[in-house]
């Protein structure tokens, strides 16, 4: 409903309209027409209206004439005084029309009273007042390379606001070889310029073209404008990387630090973006053990160590670099680099031992052949070259080879094993480098033994002193010899030498026990009977052959107090040690009553004899010398002092168990003339007993005398066979005062022993020893108080 509502008054309106055109066109329906060109100054007339119209001028301003516009800013205006048409403000025709190839502009004038409308048409002409003008200064265009000739490229016209011939009427373009230029002609749409290639483009070679484009219109003198086109040349990966330099090759020392740079590599690519990035990297054909010495940086192209490298393994390397670009189908360029290792001096010699024998005979002549020494330096040149050397304070030498870094270690003088059994060999090889590197080698060289040495016995000759009355079958001394050689030939075996000769005879009373050297005594000894014998004991080594040697055993017995004292008188003539002794009454103090006289077979303390009254009729009366048993008065008689007296004396050895005897003597005082004839009958038979006593005092000291000289000689004899210093003799105490001593005295080398009797110091001390008391003396020939210890003697003389 609404909408046909709508219809209707659309409908009426027409209708009105229509009627009121018809009365607007019947009131006036003239119409004039003007031409002017744009541009004209301001107050320019365009025409008379009024007298064209046939308008009374007189009757226009009363009738308001005027132009009837739509804007607010009118081209024209009316002179109402006179009717003419001016021209309101400069008229730009394509500011008007546009790009209209007729420009009018319609006037509407309108008269009042009556109203008249009159039309009147303005045609702007045009003139060359623009020049052309493209829409851009600027025209990048980007074209592949690989483009073929006759590609046509489109360009934006250029516009010119001017119309009909001043419009654009043709294109140029600047000259290029590769590049021509097409105007295709669309008619009211304008002329369109075309692009086209006339000549393959190569980036390489031209990477753009810069291009003027001038648009050219059709007046006089013509107005242009410009467009600059640069052509950007687009890349296709149409090269390939191409390596600075033909060869490639470099040195670098051996055990280089890790990162050390080697060389580096440079390749380039003509073409551009990714096309012409090059990126670098190993052959895929290279050997994994390459790889992992070096690395190369894949942008810069630097080769660099990766690992160890070692001359002595590969001294020249072969590398195959590739230079690939970054187009989507790379191209790739190969190129060996050549790497050569310089040996430096990192390789210490090495020294083997070949052929090697461990021991040597200590009677190898000098030039022996020990072993062979072989030496390697895995370095080269200087660096190779070795020296062998050796100390020079080893009876050893090297002797080069014929074969180079060969060496023979022989003996350069002769050997001793008992001085040194074993050598530790350095051998020092030192190579030739700058710095030098050296290495040692140590070989043990054991020198083996031969039998080239007899035993030597630790004393010679050997002095024992044997106590009497030893138990048959036990040990009572050895001997004990070495042998500096080793194994079997240092084995040594014992024996007596045993041979016919009277001085030897005592021999079969002696054993010696093979291995160890002691000897046994297979009888007792008694020194009263034997004081000194000597045999020889023979050791022998098991060495093949066996070599000997003998020493003397000197054997001398200790005397054991084993004898109690003999009393020489007083003896009775049935044998008891009685004796009656008379002295006058008028004697005076210290006149000697008699001499008790003892005698000891012992010798030494054994054989020292002390005397004591043992029991007394008056202790005031009588005294006894302790150590000559002389009886003496201690007073003179009184008349109240008894005629006879006893006296029994103790007469005792100093053994450590003391053996005793007794006497009696029994003084009888008498008269003085009494006395000279009892003494005279005495006389007689005291001379007979005194020449008794004087008989056995005589064959003890010749039986003495004979066994000392026979000593003297054995002990010269043994001191000539000997390079030391041995004199001995026998020596008899001249101080013999009643009682029987013995004093013995010798000297041997430079010790000295003395057995003594009963006058011997009181300071003398005795030393217990292993088989009987030792000795112990210092040699007043030294000076020094050096004491001597000896293994078996008496006693000790300060």
């Amino acid at each position: 409903m609404e909408q046909r509502r709508g219809e209707a008054r659309r409908a009426r309106g027409c209708l009105v309209g229509c009627v009121v055109a018809v009365i607007l066109w019947t009131v006036a329906s003239a119409q004039i027409r003007y031409s002017i060109s744009e541009e004209v100054n301001e107050g320019t007339v365009v025409g008379n209206i009024a007298k064209d119209l046939g308008l009374d001028k007189s009757t226009l301003k009363e009738r308001q004439y005027r132009i009837v516009y739509s804007n607010t800013d009118p081209l024209f205006h009316v002179n109402q005084n006179d009717g003419i048409l001016y021209v309101s403000r400069k008229i730009d025709r394509e500011e008007v029309c546009a790009q209209s190839s007729t420009c009018l502009i319609n006037l509407k004038t309108v008269l009042e009273n009556p109203l008249e409308v009159h039309y009147v048409e303005v045609e702007v002409l045009d003139i060359n007042d623009h020049s052309p003008s493209f829409p851009d200064k600027d025209k990048r265009l980007e074209i592949s390379e690989n483009v073929l000739p006759g590609a046509r490229f489109q360009l934006k016209p250029s516009r010119d606001l001017d119309s009909g011939h001043f419009s654009v009427q043709q294109y140029k373009l600047s000259h290029n070889e590769h590049f021509r230029l097409e105007v295709k002609d669309k008619g009211d749409d304008g002329k369109i310029p075309i692009l086209v290639v006339q000549k393959s483009l190569d980036r390489e070679t031209a990477g753009s073209h810069s291009l003027v484009l001038t648009a050219l219109d059709g007046g006089k003198p013509p107005k242009s404008g410009n467009m600059n086109i640069l052509v950007n040349v687009l890349d296709i990966n149409d090269n390939a990387p191409v390596f600075s330099n033909d060869v490639y090759s470099a040195m670098i020392d051996e055990n280089a630090p890790v990162g050390t740079n080697v060389i580096q590599v440079n390749a380039t690519d003509l073409d551009d973006g990714p096309n012409g990035e090059v990126v670098f990297s190993f052959s895929n054909s290279m050997n994994q053990n390459i790889l992992n010495l070096f690395d190369i940086n894949q942008l810069t192209g630097e080769i660099t160590v990766k690992g160890l490298i070692d001359f002595e393994e590969k001294d020249r390397y072969e590398i195959e670099i590739e230079a690939s670009d970054k187009g989507l189908v790379p191209l790739t360029t190969e190129k060996s680099v050549i790497i050569k290792i310089v040996d430096v001096n990192d390789n210490a010699p090495e020294i083997e031992a070949t052929s090697f024998s461990s021991s040597i005979p200590e009677d190898s002549r000098p030039g022996t052949t020990v072993a062979l020494i072989s030496v390697n330096d895995l370095d080269s040149g200087l660096n190779g070259k070795v020296i062998c050397s050796i100390g020079e304070d080893v009876p050893f030498a090297l002797s080069p080879s014929l074969k180079d870094k060969m060496y023979s270690l022989v003996t350069k003088s002769p050997l001793d094993r008992e001085k040194q059994s074993q050598y530790d060999l350095t051998i020092t090889a030192k190579d030739a480098g700058q710095p030098s590197l050296s290495s040692e080698k140590t070989i043990s060289v054991v020198v083996s033994d031969v039998n080239d040495n007899s035993p030597e016995f630790s004393l010679s000759p050997y002095t024992f002193y044997v106590t009497e009355g030893n138990e048959p079958g036990t040990s009572v001394f050895s001997v004990k010899a070495s042998d500096r050689d080793e194994n079997d030939n240092a084995l040594i075996s014992y024996h007596i030498l045993r041979h016919g000769s009277e001085e030897n005879k005592l021999a079969s009373f002696l054993n010696i026990n093979t291995e160890s050297g002691d000897i046994l005594a297979l009888k007792s000894f008694d020194f009263e009977t034997l004081k000194t014998f000597q045999f020889q004991v023979v050791a022998t080594d098991s060495g093949t052959p066996s070599l000997s040697n003998n020493v003397t055993v000197n054997v001398f017995i200790l005397d054991q107090n084993d004898n109690a004292p003999v009393i020489l008188y007083p003896v009775s003539s049935n044998g008891s040690a009685e004796g009656v002794e008379e002295i006058p009454r008028n004697v005076n103090a210290g006149h000697l009553v008699t001499k008790v006289r003892a005698y000891d077979a012992d010798i030494g303390y054994n054989g020292w004899l002390l005397f004591s009254l043992q029991e007394v009729t008056d202790h005031s009366l009588f005294g006894l010398d302790r150590y000559t048993g002389q009886i003496r008065t201690l007073r003179s008689f009184t008349e109240t002092d008894e005629a006879e007296h006893k006296l029994v004396i103790l007469v005792k050895d100093n053994g450590n168990v003391s053996l005793s005897a007794t006497a009696t003597v029994i003084v009888k005082v008498v008269e003085p003339k009494e006395a000279f004839a009892a003494s005279d009958i005495k006389s007689a038979a005291k001379d007979e007993e005194d020449s008794n006593v004087t008989f056995y005092l005589m064959i003890t000291l010749g039986s003495v005398s004979v066994l000392f000289l026979i000593s003297i000689i054995v002990l010269i004899a043994m001191q000539c066979s000997k390079t030391t210093d041995y004199t001995s003799k026998y020596l008899q105490e001249t101080n013999y005062d009643g009682t029987l001593c013995h004093s013995i005295q010798y000297r041997s080398g430079d010790k000295r022993y003395m057995l003594v009797g009963p006058r011997m110091s009181i300071g003398s001390t005795i030393v217990p020893g292993s088989h009987a008391n030792t000795l112990v003396l210092p040699d007043r020939r030294r000076g020094s108080g050096e004491v001597r210890h000896f293994q078996q003697s008496f006693f000790f003389v300060p």
